[in-house]
């Protein structure tokens, strides 16, 4: 039969080795997925990089074994100014939710119906505002306008502004995203056509349009059971209208200092601007740092 030996001797922990064991269950029992997104929250509109306090920050929650995800309305393909961050991400929220990964791994994929982008081109075309459609590989710009380059190069500033592709390139592709340059007024009287499709604004002039049901909260609840974490040990930090799904469905949600007013409403925190060191601010008030 198995079992201990009659003379054999069970080794006693130390008090210091109790308590360093009591650290470590405590700490992998109250690891953290935190979510950030990028434009007005890690990047700041001002100088297009992320702060050094938040960088440091950053590295030593991580440091500590907490998760940290892109949570985004760009596409995986223009995510080009994390560079400062690069190697401690752990997964990407993209397009507003609606593709979803952590290294090789799709947590979350929802594509809007082929249909509905058809419908979406011809009301375009009618109305001839300008559209960037969002592929699994590729972007496609159509009915181009000075207004679409002045967001995505002067605003956004991504490093390449996406090339002319024809439709029909991007027709056997899955399309998770519109970027509709076209006022608010004007959308709302075409969205009925496309009853499968939610928009987000996070800038006056222009709006994200997904599958409906995609969003960065869906994405924070994918990412917390990929994780095995409990969507109480999830933080959200965000400013644009496109993050009170994810701000409302985190267990902490936090809105920076420059958020919008419909986006701090929902937040559990509001924290200093992303020029004044929000995120290092709060992640001390919640005692990660």
């Amino acid at each position: 039969m198995g079992g201990i030996a009659k003379n054999s001797v069970i080794p006693l922990l130390k008090g210091s080795q109790i308590r360093l064991l009591s650290r470590i269950m405590s700490f992998i029992m109250n690891r953290k997925v935190l979510f950030f997104d990028i434009d007005g929250t890690l990047v700041s509109f001002k100088t297009h990089q992320i702060p050094k306090s938040a960088v440091d920050a950053l590295r030593q929650v991580h440091d500590r074994g907490h998760r940290i995800v892109i949570s985004t309305g760009r596409a995986f393909q223009i995510i080009d100014n994390l560079s400062q961050i690069a190697d401690l991400i752990d997964g990407y929220i993209t397009v507003n939710g609606a593709h979803c990964f952590a290294g090789n791994t799709v947590v979350l994929d929802r594509p809007i119906p082929e249909d509905e982008v058809r419908t979406f081109i011809s009301i375009s075309d009618e109305q001839q505002f300008a559209i960037m459609l969002v592929g699994e590989h590729e972007m496609a710009v159509h009915n181009v306008s000075d207004e679409m380059r002045h967001v995505y190069l002067d605003i956004l500033r991504i490093s390449k502004f996406p090339e002319f592709i024809p439709l029909e390139q991007m027709s056997p592709q899955k399309i998770y995203e519109f970027n509709a340059f076209v006022s608010k007024e004007k959308q709302e009287k075409f969205m009925s056509a496309l009853p499968h499709c939610v928009s987000f604004r996070w800038y006056p002039t222009f709006s994200d349009i997904n599958e409906k049901n995609a969003n960065k909260g869906a994405g924070v609840i994918a990412m917390a059971e990929h994780f095995g974490v409990d969507i109480a040990d999830t933080i959200a930090f965000g400013d644009g209208n496109n993050d009170v799904p994810m701000i409302r469905q985190a267990g902490t949600g936090i809105a920076m200092g420059n958020a919008w007013d419909s986006t701090k409403q929902v937040a559990d925190l509001v924290t200093d601007s992303v020029d004044e060191d929000g995120i290092r601010n709060a992640l001390v008030k919640l005692q990660l740092l």
